[in-house]
């Protein structure tokens, strides 16, 4: 198969106002769209859409079937009608921004699974290749802790040297220690052997914040599962505990702090917005 792992590290570092870094290890699976039936089969660690140690759910993902919030002029009304799987809803996603791949084309999703049912990914990605295997575009599905999605698209015109690269404003509400009116800068490399991708936050031209996810590839088999259970125990939770631990140290290191509420005339163009943004007041913009 295709499909496969990458054991991996992620780090975090904040330059401004305070310096804070963090580097730790997990495990992300890369799942051709094509072979979801073989995986299935393959594996009796990971289920797909099923009850296991290690799972993955076609519905967690790229939910364009749900209304988006605060939608920009950039923003599609609709992205899509009947596309029910999630390879179809990543094409079609594509085809609504005027990028037409097709159906021979492959699309390869690189996110953590969920672990004893509980999931949860701060950003998932997708790398699209066409009928020669050449990379075409890249999606970035970033979810904060609010359970608000926001997807970022890469296409063919942002590819430079081996990767696809954007800088585009965030207007999403992803730390409270991070105002939603800065740049994201993406450079995603399509995961060959080795997953290599950043995301800084930019306020102007000067950088504020770096974020690295780099790995190496290794065969997906229930064995290499079984030790990541070890190794990476109950992973997604862990994750989200790690997010309120290092919040809990950025407040006391006395970096600004910025409310959910805040600024919600410029959170846009996300899906499942939290109550805080339902109405929204001149003040908020």
């Amino acid at each position: 198969m295709r499909s496969r792992l990458f054991e991996c590290q992620v780090s975090h570092h904040r330059l401004v106002p305070a310096r804070h870094r963090f580097v730790y290890g997990l495990f992300m699976l890369a799942l051709d769209l094509d072979e979801l039936e073989a995986v299935r089969r393959h594996c009796r660690l990971l289920s797909v859409d099923g009850r296991n140690l290690f799972s993955w759910r076609e519905r967690d993902y790229l939910r364009v079937d749900e209304p988006v919030h605060n939608r920009s002029a950039a923003r599609p009304a609709v992205v899509t009608a009947g596309a029910a799987t999630l390879k179809q809803r990543v094409l079609a996603t594509l085809r609504a921004h005027g990028h037409i791949l097709p159906d021979t084309a492959r699309v390869e999703l690189v996110t953590m699974p969920r672990v004893l049912g509980y999931g949860f990914n701060p950003v998932s990605f997708y790398f699209c290749y066409d009928g020669a295997g050449r990379p075409r575009a890249a999606l970035a599905e970033v979810t904060n802790t609010f359970r608000e999605m926001k997807v970022f698209l890469l296409d063919g015109d942002t590819w430079s040297n081996g990767a696809f690269r954007l800088r585009v404003p965030k207007e999403f509400y992803v730390s409270p220690f991070s105002d939603v009116d800065v740049m994201f800068d993406f450079v995603l490399r399509p995961a060959g052997d080795r997953l290599g991708v950043q995301i800084d936050d930019y306020v102007g031209d000067r950088r504020h914040l770096t974020s690295a996810l780099t790995g190496a590839a290794v065969p997906l088999t229930d064995g290499r599962l079984a030790w990541f259970a070890v190794k990476y125990p109950l992973l997604t939770l862990l994750v989200v505990a790690r997010i309120h631990w290092h919040a809990l140290r950025l407040y006391l290191k006395g970096v600004p702090w910025f409310g959910k509420a805040a600024r919600a005339g410029l959170q846009r163009d996300l899906i499942r917005p939290h109550s805080s943004l339902t109405t929204i007041t001149p003040s908020d913009a």
